[in-house]
């Protein structure tokens, strides 16, 4: 095989390729790569054009489990596939994870690299809808994960163990590399503007971040005469399952207890504008706005679940609370607004680890590495030979 691999992502949506794997597209570019991403095109699709990546609009909705649409969407998928002939194809999340498997072993793709960025709505709950779901899940992703002989990917080791306990995947066959690395240069330490102190939660608007539990907690510290700001700063994502309307977000509003703000593409103002960063979120992969935070020299609160734990490091960086717990929450948002020196000690901390572990290039450099070993595992030829 001569000539550029072709690396092909499939992701759901494009503004999430935007804001997770941007970096690696384009050292993956840089290395010698030829880049196709398949994605849903909602309002990014000509910044990704401009890269110099090949951009195929598709269908798949992550929402939809109609039983003809979905297989609409894997046929989809086996004719991308075929057209694009990747040697090797990245799929993030579950649903790509689950078609984008089936797909790449129907058209006998070399090098096929899962990655679970968290493990996701079917996994978050204990009710007994999600249960169901989990299990289905769990069979669905089994099955499509051997049969196309994938590595798979996690971006803590928590949900490398919970995955391998059920069976669903080899542990000979899983990576763990943390999340996607931030730019420390653009996520950089500015002091906060006077006035009152800023409380953010970044994220999208979901039940599973916690929003409930942050604007509980915004209530009582503010019943108690505590003198800030509550800020949601993040999209709606009507097509996740877990989504707050647009209604209930106005009437909180409304009553005075936070400010939502919406998506904002500068998130490295709003770190600088605020106090504190907090995430009360009931499970994450690797949750890139708190690493963003920690780069801005921000003290973190966050729940005490994998992905946010591996963030913060309790009474170094930031707090870790009981997830689901408003109460808790509210204790560790007011020690921290109390204590000054205490959360600015803890943003350095912070800021040092995001040098030390996560800084873009350390991630992308472990990423392209592990980019050539799949492709150097599915031919016998030198790379040398390969992609001269």
């Amino acid at each position: 095989m001569q000539g550029r691999p072709r690396l092909l992502y499939l992701i759901t949506e494009d503004w999430y390729f935007w804001s997770h794997r941007l970096d690696l597209a384009r050292a993956a570019q840089a290395a010698g790569f030829d880049v196709t991403v398949a994605t849903r095109v909602t309002d990014h699709g000509e910044r990704i054009r401009r890269e110099g990546f090949h951009l195929i609009p598709i269908s798949l909705l992550r929402r939809s489990w109609h039983p003809l649409r979905e297989l609409r969407a894997i046929a989809e998928l086996i004719r991308l596939y075929r057209s694009v002939r990747p040697h090797i194809v990245h799929h993030v999340a579950l649903k790509p994870i689950l078609y984008g498997s089936l797909a790449a072993w129907i058209t006998r793709v070399p090098a096929v690299l899962n990655a679970f960025a968290g493990l996701g709505y079917a996994f978050t709950g204990s009710d007994r809808r999600r249960g169901l779901l989990s299990r289905a899940m769990g069979i669905g992703l089994k099955a499509a994960i051997r049969r196309s002989d994938s590595t798979v990917l996690f971006q803590n080791e928590t949900d490398r163990a919970h995955l391998v306990a059920r069976g669903i995947v080899s542990l000979s066959r899983t990576r763990v590399i943390p999340g996607s690395g931030v730019d420390i240069a653009e996520f950089s330490v500015k002091p906060p503007p006077q006035g009152k102190p800023i409380v953010v939660l970044p994220a999208r608007m979901l039940w599973d971040k916690g929003v409930q539990e942050f604007v509980d907690a915004a209530r009582r510290l503010k019943g108690e005469a505590m003198d800030a700001r509550f800020v949601l700063v993040g999209r709606c994502d009507d097509d996740n399952p877990a989504a707050i309307a647009k209604t209930q977000l106005t009437q909180w509003m409304h009553e005075g207890v936070v400010e939502w703000w919406g998506h904002r593409d500068d998130m490295a103002s709003v770190y600088q504008a605020a106090t504190l960063v907090v995430l009360p979120s009931y499970r994450e992969g690797l949750p890139k706005v708190l690493l963003e935070a920690a780069a801005c020299g921000k003290a973190i609160v966050a729940t005490d679940v994998p992905g946010c734990r591996d963030v913060v490091r309790h009474e170094l960086n930031g707090l870790l609370v009981a997830p689901r717990d408003s109460d808790a929450l509210a204790i560790a948002i007011g020690s921290l607004l109390q204590d000054p020196g205490r959360w600015k000690a803890m943003g350095a901390e912070g800021r040092k680890r995001v040098e030390q572990e996560w800084s873009a290039p350390r991630i992308v450099e472990q990423m392209l590495s592990l980019y050539w070993e799949m492709l150097e595992r599915s031919s016998a030829e030198p790379r040398s030979h390969r992609y001269a």
